[in-house]
Protein backbone atom coordinates (compact mmCIF):
# COMPACT_ATOMS: atom_id res chain seq x y z
CA UNK A 1 0.00 0.00 0.00
CA UNK A 2 1.31 3.43 -0.96
CA UNK A 3 1.23 5.70 2.12
CA UNK A 4 0.39 9.54 1.67
CA UNK A 5 2.55 12.12 1.08
CA UNK A 6 3.91 14.07 4.30
CA UNK A 7 2.68 17.13 4.08
CA UNK A 8 5.46 19.05 5.19
CA UNK A 9 7.62 17.69 2.51
CA UNK A 10 4.98 18.89 -0.03
CA UNK A 11 5.10 22.10 1.35
CA UNK A 12 8.98 22.45 0.93
CA UNK A 13 8.56 21.00 -2.86
CA UNK A 14 6.08 24.03 -3.88
CA UNK A 15 8.81 26.13 -1.75
CA UNK A 16 11.09 24.79 -4.39
CA UNK A 17 8.87 25.17 -7.58
CA UNK A 18 7.89 29.01 -6.76
CA UNK A 19 11.74 29.69 -6.03
CA UNK A 20 12.76 28.27 -9.32
CA UNK A 21 10.54 30.11 -10.87
CA UNK A 22 11.62 33.42 -9.08
CA UNK A 23 14.66 32.72 -10.60
CA UNK A 24 13.61 31.91 -14.08
CA UNK A 25 11.86 35.41 -13.90
CA UNK A 26 14.86 37.13 -12.97
CA UNK A 27 17.16 35.76 -14.89
CA UNK A 28 14.82 36.72 -18.38
CA UNK A 29 13.83 40.17 -16.76
CA UNK A 30 11.75 42.48 -19.11
CA UNK A 31 13.38 44.14 -22.26
CA UNK A 32 13.72 47.41 -20.76
CA UNK A 33 14.36 49.52 -17.81
CA UNK A 34 14.01 52.93 -16.77
CA UNK A 35 16.88 55.43 -15.06
CA UNK A 36 16.07 58.53 -13.42
CA UNK A 37 18.02 61.54 -14.81
CA UNK A 38 18.02 65.25 -13.52
CA UNK A 39 18.38 67.89 -16.69
CA UNK A 40 20.44 71.24 -15.72
CA UNK A 41 18.76 74.58 -16.28
CA UNK A 42 21.11 77.27 -16.37
CA UNK A 43 20.46 80.40 -14.62
CA UNK A 44 19.61 83.52 -16.79
CA UNK A 45 21.30 85.87 -14.66
CA UNK A 46 24.88 86.06 -12.52
CA UNK A 47 23.86 86.50 -9.18
CA UNK A 48 27.44 86.03 -8.01
CA UNK A 49 28.10 90.03 -7.13
CA UNK A 50 25.01 89.59 -4.96
CA UNK A 51 24.75 88.43 -1.21
CA UNK A 52 21.40 89.67 -0.50
CA UNK A 53 17.99 90.29 -2.42
CA UNK A 54 15.05 92.95 -2.24
CA UNK A 55 12.02 92.16 -3.03
CA UNK A 56 11.15 95.83 -3.24
CA UNK A 57 7.63 95.77 -4.77
CA UNK A 58 5.22 96.30 -7.60
CA UNK A 59 3.07 98.61 -9.80
CA UNK A 60 0.23 96.83 -9.48
CA UNK A 61 -3.66 96.37 -10.29
CA UNK A 62 -6.29 95.00 -11.99
CA UNK A 63 -8.99 92.85 -9.50
CA UNK A 64 -9.95 94.78 -5.96
CA UNK A 65 -10.51 91.42 -4.50
CA UNK A 66 -6.27 91.00 -4.32
CA UNK A 67 -3.60 93.48 -3.16
CA UNK A 68 -1.22 91.57 -6.29
CA UNK A 69 1.96 94.04 -4.85
CA UNK A 70 1.96 92.99 -1.05
CA UNK A 71 0.60 89.23 -1.75
CA UNK A 72 3.21 88.97 -5.16
CA UNK A 73 6.09 90.40 -2.35
CA UNK A 74 5.50 88.01 0.19
CA UNK A 75 5.12 84.86 -2.15
CA UNK A 76 8.59 85.86 -3.63
CA UNK A 77 10.00 86.54 -0.33
CA UNK A 78 9.05 83.19 0.56
CA UNK A 79 10.24 81.39 -2.44
CA UNK A 80 13.41 83.00 -2.37
CA UNK A 81 14.35 82.27 1.53
CA UNK A 82 14.02 78.37 0.39
CA UNK A 83 14.99 78.29 -2.72
CA UNK A 84 18.08 80.68 -3.24
CA UNK A 85 21.39 81.33 -1.80
CA UNK A 86 20.65 84.74 -1.73
CA UNK A 87 19.61 86.61 1.92
CA UNK A 88 16.19 88.11 1.50
CA UNK A 89 16.17 91.16 2.68
CA UNK A 90 13.01 91.80 5.05
CA UNK A 91 12.06 95.60 4.61
CA UNK A 92 8.75 97.54 3.84
CA UNK A 93 6.80 97.09 0.61
CA UNK A 94 7.42 100.05 -1.30
CA UNK A 95 4.46 101.95 -2.51
CA UNK A 96 5.66 102.15 -6.62
CA UNK A 97 2.39 103.68 -7.93
CA UNK A 98 2.95 106.68 -5.41
CA UNK A 99 6.50 107.04 -6.22
CA UNK A 100 5.61 106.94 -10.01
CA UNK A 101 3.09 109.53 -9.09
CA UNK A 102 4.91 111.87 -7.14
CA UNK A 103 7.91 111.50 -10.00
CA UNK A 104 5.88 112.06 -13.03
CA UNK A 105 4.79 115.43 -10.93
CA UNK A 106 6.41 118.79 -12.92
CA UNK A 107 9.14 120.36 -11.01
CA UNK A 108 8.79 124.17 -9.87
CA UNK A 109 11.33 126.21 -11.96
CA UNK A 110 13.53 128.51 -10.39
CA UNK A 111 13.31 131.02 -12.63
CA UNK A 112 9.63 131.33 -12.77
CA UNK A 113 8.99 134.73 -13.35
CA UNK A 114 7.91 137.24 -10.65
CA UNK A 115 4.10 138.96 -10.67
CA UNK A 116 2.49 141.01 -8.25
CA UNK A 117 5.40 140.51 -5.84
CA UNK A 118 4.48 136.23 -6.43
CA UNK A 119 5.40 133.65 -9.14
CA UNK A 120 2.88 133.11 -11.75
CA UNK A 121 2.68 133.62 -15.47
CA UNK A 122 4.14 135.95 -17.54
CA UNK A 123 2.51 139.17 -18.09
CA UNK A 124 1.94 137.95 -21.72
CA UNK A 125 -0.41 134.76 -20.49
CA UNK A 126 2.59 132.66 -21.38
CA UNK A 127 3.14 129.67 -18.32
CA UNK A 128 7.16 129.30 -18.94
CA UNK A 129 7.51 128.14 -15.60
CA UNK A 130 5.31 125.31 -15.62
CA UNK A 131 6.50 121.34 -17.00
CA UNK A 132 3.72 120.01 -19.19
CA UNK A 133 3.83 116.41 -18.14
CA UNK A 134 0.55 113.22 -18.98
CA UNK A 135 -0.72 112.46 -15.76
CA UNK A 136 -0.27 108.78 -14.83
CA UNK A 137 -3.77 106.98 -14.23
CA UNK A 138 -4.74 107.01 -10.57
CA UNK A 139 -6.24 103.65 -10.78
CA UNK A 140 -4.75 100.96 -13.23
CA UNK A 141 -7.36 98.67 -14.48
CA UNK A 142 -5.81 97.06 -17.82
CA UNK A 143 -2.40 97.40 -19.62
CA UNK A 144 -2.62 100.42 -21.32
CA UNK A 145 -2.95 101.97 -18.13
CA UNK A 146 -0.13 100.03 -16.59
CA UNK A 147 2.02 101.07 -19.58
CA UNK A 148 3.15 104.30 -18.28
CA UNK A 149 4.41 103.20 -14.90
CA UNK A 150 6.90 101.45 -16.95
CA UNK A 151 9.17 105.00 -16.94
CA UNK A 152 10.26 103.97 -13.05
CA UNK A 153 12.06 101.15 -13.56
CA UNK A 154 14.74 102.97 -16.22
CA UNK A 155 14.89 105.67 -13.24
CA UNK A 156 18.49 104.96 -12.52
CA UNK A 157 19.23 107.54 -9.72
CA UNK A 158 15.90 105.99 -7.58
CA UNK A 159 16.63 102.75 -7.56
CA UNK A 160 20.31 103.55 -7.03
CA UNK A 161 19.15 105.15 -3.70
CA UNK A 162 17.51 102.16 -2.76
CA UNK A 163 20.13 100.21 -3.29
CA UNK A 164 22.81 102.39 -1.36
CA UNK A 165 19.93 102.22 1.81
CA UNK A 166 19.94 97.46 1.96
CA UNK A 167 23.67 97.43 0.90
CA UNK A 168 23.73 97.51 -2.69
CA UNK A 169 21.62 93.96 -3.36
CA UNK A 170 19.94 92.67 -6.41
CA UNK A 171 16.88 94.50 -6.72
CA UNK A 172 13.25 92.25 -7.27
CA UNK A 173 10.51 94.56 -8.51
CA UNK A 174 8.48 95.30 -11.84
CA UNK A 175 4.32 95.08 -12.76
CA UNK A 176 1.68 92.77 -12.10
CA UNK A 177 -1.94 93.08 -13.06
CA UNK A 178 -4.40 90.58 -11.77
CA UNK A 179 -7.40 91.09 -13.27
CA UNK A 180 -11.15 89.28 -13.90
CA UNK A 181 -11.96 87.73 -16.98
CA UNK A 182 -14.81 86.03 -18.72
CA UNK A 183 -15.15 83.95 -22.21
CA UNK A 184 -17.85 82.49 -23.83
CA UNK A 185 -18.20 79.93 -27.13
CA UNK A 186 -18.64 76.21 -28.03
CA UNK A 187 -16.07 74.26 -26.34
CA UNK A 188 -15.75 70.41 -27.22
CA UNK A 189 -15.49 67.88 -24.63
CA UNK A 190 -16.01 64.09 -23.84
CA UNK A 191 -19.46 62.61 -23.42
CA UNK A 192 -20.14 59.07 -22.03
CA UNK A 193 -22.98 57.27 -23.46
CA UNK A 194 -24.24 53.65 -24.02
CA UNK A 195 -26.07 52.04 -26.48
CA UNK A 196 -29.11 49.20 -26.49
CA UNK A 197 -27.19 46.91 -24.83
CA UNK A 198 -25.19 48.75 -22.38
CA UNK A 199 -21.87 49.21 -24.15
CA UNK A 200 -20.19 52.27 -22.94
CA UNK A 201 -19.05 54.58 -25.43
CA UNK A 202 -17.16 57.80 -24.88
CA UNK A 203 -17.58 60.63 -28.19
CA UNK A 204 -16.87 64.23 -28.54
CA UNK A 205 -19.38 66.63 -28.10
CA UNK A 206 -19.45 70.54 -28.52
CA UNK A 207 -21.67 72.46 -25.58
CA UNK A 208 -21.48 76.21 -25.37
CA UNK A 209 -20.37 77.75 -22.35
CA UNK A 210 -20.07 80.63 -19.99
CA UNK A 211 -16.72 80.46 -18.36
CA UNK A 212 -15.55 83.38 -16.11
CA UNK A 213 -12.02 83.53 -14.43
CA UNK A 214 -8.84 85.48 -14.11
CA UNK A 215 -5.72 86.56 -15.87
CA UNK A 216 -2.19 87.18 -14.38
CA UNK A 217 0.55 89.44 -16.30
CA UNK A 218 3.61 90.09 -13.98
CA UNK A 219 6.79 91.74 -15.34
CA UNK A 220 9.75 90.88 -13.22
CA UNK A 221 12.69 93.26 -13.39
CA UNK A 222 15.37 92.62 -12.05
CA UNK A 223 17.41 95.93 -11.06
CA UNK A 224 21.41 96.18 -10.12
CA UNK A 225 21.27 98.03 -7.09
CA UNK A 226 24.81 99.21 -7.16
CA UNK A 227 24.13 101.25 -10.57
CA UNK A 228 20.18 101.23 -10.35
CA UNK A 229 20.44 99.89 -14.15
CA UNK A 230 18.20 97.19 -15.33
CA UNK A 231 19.93 94.05 -15.71
CA UNK A 232 17.00 91.38 -17.03
CA UNK A 233 13.81 91.77 -17.42
CA UNK A 234 10.61 89.09 -18.11
CA UNK A 235 6.97 89.11 -18.83
CA UNK A 236 4.44 86.31 -18.51
CA UNK A 237 0.93 85.50 -18.83
CA UNK A 238 -0.91 82.91 -17.27
CA UNK A 239 -5.31 82.88 -17.66
CA UNK A 240 -7.69 80.27 -15.60
CA UNK A 241 -11.36 79.71 -16.83
CA UNK A 242 -14.35 78.49 -14.70
CA UNK A 243 -17.47 77.62 -15.03
CA UNK A 244 -19.50 80.68 -14.70
CA UNK A 245 -21.82 78.84 -12.08
CA UNK A 246 -18.43 77.99 -10.07
CA UNK A 247 -17.36 80.56 -7.54
CA UNK A 248 -13.87 80.80 -6.98
CA UNK A 249 -12.36 83.55 -4.62
CA UNK A 250 -10.06 85.54 -6.08
CA UNK A 251 -6.98 84.92 -3.72
CA UNK A 252 -7.30 81.07 -4.49
CA UNK A 253 -6.83 82.31 -8.54
CA UNK A 254 -3.82 84.21 -7.83
CA UNK A 255 -1.82 81.77 -5.98
CA UNK A 256 -2.68 78.78 -8.93
CA UNK A 257 -1.76 81.02 -11.74
CA UNK A 258 1.61 82.21 -9.48
CA UNK A 259 2.18 78.64 -8.93
CA UNK A 260 2.75 78.31 -12.97
CA UNK A 261 4.81 81.08 -12.89
CA UNK A 262 7.15 80.75 -9.49
CA UNK A 263 9.44 78.37 -10.71
CA UNK A 264 10.78 80.28 -14.13
CA UNK A 265 10.88 83.35 -11.69
CA UNK A 266 13.55 81.16 -9.87
CA UNK A 267 15.45 80.05 -12.77
CA UNK A 268 16.53 83.88 -13.78
CA UNK A 269 18.40 83.47 -10.34
CA UNK A 270 19.75 80.03 -9.80
CA UNK A 271 20.17 76.78 -12.05
CA UNK A 272 17.44 74.00 -11.69
CA UNK A 273 16.98 70.63 -12.37
CA UNK A 274 14.28 68.83 -14.25
CA UNK A 275 13.54 65.84 -13.14
CA UNK A 276 12.64 62.78 -15.56
CA UNK A 277 12.87 59.31 -16.47
CA UNK A 278 14.76 57.87 -19.13
CA UNK A 279 13.82 54.27 -20.68
CA UNK A 280 16.55 51.86 -22.14
CA UNK A 281 16.25 49.11 -24.02
CA UNK A 282 17.82 45.95 -23.83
Amino acid sequence: MIGRVPAKRSNLALAGSALLVAVVMVACGPDYYEIPIETPIQAKLDVSPFQRVLVAGFVSGGSDDVDANQETVRLLRSQLRTKSQLRVIDADILPLIEVAQENARPAVNAEEPVVNGREGSAPNGNDHGTAQTVPLPQKIKDEKDLEPYERLFANTAYWKKIGEEYQNPLIVTGTVLFMPHSRSGFVQRDQEIYDAVGRRRVVPVRTYLERKGFILRPKFVFIDGRTGATMYSESYREEILYNAQQNTPALSSYFELMDRLVPNFLSALSSQKVKGTRVLLK
